[in-house]
């Protein structure tokens, strides 16, 4: 899985060096506590559904994601959160390594993540990272960027 990761970026005009851990990664707190960063730069790919359609938001590993935000974002009358099986049928990838690309979903960017110049994404499964600019993020994915944080 890596490898696709590593072309789809490359393919984005992303060039990234995938990290793979001896330790889990799947969750924000994992993923901090493994490449030594606040979970704030953690960039955590959920899909949701709005109005039954499958969407990647690339939300901060600091909160959850306020699903009403989400849903004026996307001019949705209902988000809810994708099962295990709606992750993987839409993206091609199991829940805690779903990579930010390579996916061809539209895409939300948490803006709390441009308050960082560096941030880590999912490479694919459990155990692997790569470190990417935000904003070069937000390029290549053509994101939608808004708040979407809870309050």
């Amino acid at each position: 899985m890596r490898d696709k990761v590593i072309n789809d970026a490359r393919e984005l005009g992303l060039e990234v060096s995938v990290q793979t851990l001896t330790r889990s990664t799947a969750t924000a707190k994992e993923a901090a506590g493994a490449v030594g960063c606040e979970e704030a730069q953690i960039a955590k790919s959920l899909v949701f559904l709005a109005d039954g359609e499958p969407v990647l938001c690339i939300a901060s590993g600091a909160h959850r994601v306020d699903r009403k935000l989400l849903a004026e974002v996307l001019d949705a009358a209902e988000v809810t959160q994708a099962s295990p099986d709606q992750v993987r049928a839409a993206t091609g990838f199991a829940v805690g390594g779903v990579p930010p690309i390579g996916h061809g979903l539209p895409v939300v960017l948490d803006e709390a993540l441009l308050a960082h110049e560096r941030v880590w994404a999912a490479a694919g499964d459990g155990y692997s990272l790569f470190c990417v600019d935000p904003r070069e993020l937000e390029r290549c994915t053509q994101a939608v960027v808004a708040p979407v944080g809870e309050q």
